[in-house]
């Protein structure tokens, strides 16, 4: 049974009553949830869930394609059988600096992509950090004096306060958007209606996870580091200042 993921139409949703449809040991799966798993590049939320009176802590939760439903996985296996209600609990802290690093991300991607027709091969977004990796051929100071000039024009375009636009696309209509998949390995979703995450003026995507309402929530990016993994692939470690 698939689960229904209430963060895609509302990020900021901090809980949310649900069925167990599933149990597997500490594994389990509802029919609805707050929680993001861990895909895309983007580690899982994690919190706890109510269930006859106990308290679960979710470590984990990953992301069952075949079935289109998320495995929550608990610290225990809960004393509880299908049909139950639970109350799922989001941890809002991290889930919030997981989201402003997510558009950060977008942003910068966005403006490395016009600027060198560069795209990401690779990424992880992390509580504290993120890095991406993109099919970029400068090195050396050329490349630090790229970065900080793309990082500086998307602080400015952060700290104009844009109000992100969320919303749901046919497959064929979304194909004809210049970028809208940003990921040089991965291939477009298969799935017919898409969701959309527009910076209006910036950048278009098609996304599955959680992002802030206005840039202005983000911060500024702040460039850690930059590795060279090989030909044409560089690797950006960066956070933010109000992390």
């Amino acid at each position: 049974m698939a689960t229904e993921r209430l963060y895609l139409k509302d990020s900021y949703l901090k809980e949310n009553r649900a069925k167990i449809v599933a149990i597997d040991d500490n594994k389990i799966i509802l029919d609805r949830t707050v929680i993001h798993p861990h895909s895309s590049g983007l580690v899982s939320d994690t919190g706890y869930i109510e269930i006859n009176g106990s308290r679960y802590d979710i470590v984990d939760a990953l992301d069952d394609r075949d079935s289109d439903s998320i495995i929550h996985i608990l610290d225990r296996k809960p004393d509880a059988s299908i049909g139950d209600e639970a109350t799922v609990h989001l941890n809002w802290d991290r889930r919030y600096k997981l989201m402003k690093l997510h558009t950060a991300s977008h942003i910068l991607a966005s403006i490395i992509y016009k600027r060198y027709n560069a795209l990401i091969t690779g990424g992880e977004i992390y509580e504290d950090y993120a890095r991406d990796d993109y099919n970029i051929s400068k090195s050396g100071e050329e490349l630090r004096a790229a970065l900080a000039s793309a990082i500086e024009e998307a602080n400015g375009i952060i700290s104009k306060g844009i109000q992100l636009k969320i919303y749901f696309m046919k497959r064929d209509e979304a194909m004809k958007i210049d970028g809208i998949v940003k990921l040089m390995e991965k291939m477009p979703p298969s799935q017919e209606i898409w969701r959309i995450v527009e910076i209006p003026d910036i950048d278009i995507q098609a996304d599955g996870g959680p992002h802030v309402n206005n840039t202005n929530e983000i911060g500024k990016i702040k460039l850690l580091k930059i590795e060279n993994r090989g030909k044409d692939k560089k690797r950006i470690y960066f956070s933010l200042d109000n992390q």
